[in-house]
């Protein structure tokens, strides 16, 4: 496992379209006890607000929909300690392993997973995971793929996180619920909020795995 998501095994996904929901989302996520968060480049203002996150020591911040390699390279120079793509490239995979930054690329099939291996990485996001199975399809790829872990993105909720991090071939499950543009609105409270629930499943779940071993 990378060193950069130990510890970190709730991925807040968001896309701040203004400095104001930027500072909600981090303040309210430090604040909840999360320090990870994904800013998907999906509108205007979502580079803006990672290069803003990014000057933070108290929050991890990466990039997600990460499409090819020219937004790869503008994420990593507006600060992104990690990438995140909806699907496999590997010109994207490369920018991120010449750079030295830990890379997710959406994977769905056995032969998208047998790709990324291919390339060298053991940690995958697994996405849509909810329209395609989810638990069910993780237990098949573990049962195949030992050694690959996944960040499961798509249908993950706060009423099934808990089920998805019990899971042993998951590292990491990826929130959308953490980063809407609704809950930004209403302010840093209300995303620490959230955080703190997601946080607290996720501790409880972390000491049952360690009780287990």
């Amino acid at each position: 496992m990378s060193a950069l998501f130990e510890g970190h095994s709730v991925v807040p996904l968001s896309t701040p379209s203004t400095q104001a929901q930027a500072e909600a989302l981090a303040d309210g996520l430090v604040a909840g006890g999360i320090g990870i968060v994904e800013i998907a480049l999906r509108g205007d203002g979502a580079l803006d607000a990672l290069r803003h996150i990014a000057g933070r020591p108290d929050l991890i911040v990466g990039a997600g929909t990460v499409l090819d390699t020219e937004q790869a390279k503008q994420a990593l120079d507006a600060g992104a300690q990690f990438l995140v793509s909806p699907g496999l490239s590997a010109e994207v995979v490369r920018v991120a392993q010449h750079a030295d930054v830990p890379i997710l690329p959406g994977t769905l099939t056995p032969s998208d997973i047998t790709a990324a291996r291919d390339l060298g990485l053991t940690q995958l996001k697994l996405f849509p995971a909810g329209n395609f199975g989810g638990l069910s399809l993780l237990n098949t790829y573990a049962s195949v793929f030992r050694g690959i872990t996944f960040m499961p993105s798509g249908g993950i909720s706060i009423a099934n996180l808990a089920e998805h991090l019990e899971h042993p071939a998951v590292f990491a499950a990826s929130g959308s619920w953490l980063g809407s543009s609704k809950l930004l609105d209403e302010g840093a409270d209300a995303v620490a909020e959230g955080a703190r629930a997601a946080a607290d499943i996720a501790t409880r779940v972390s000491a049952a795995k360690v009780g287990r071993t």
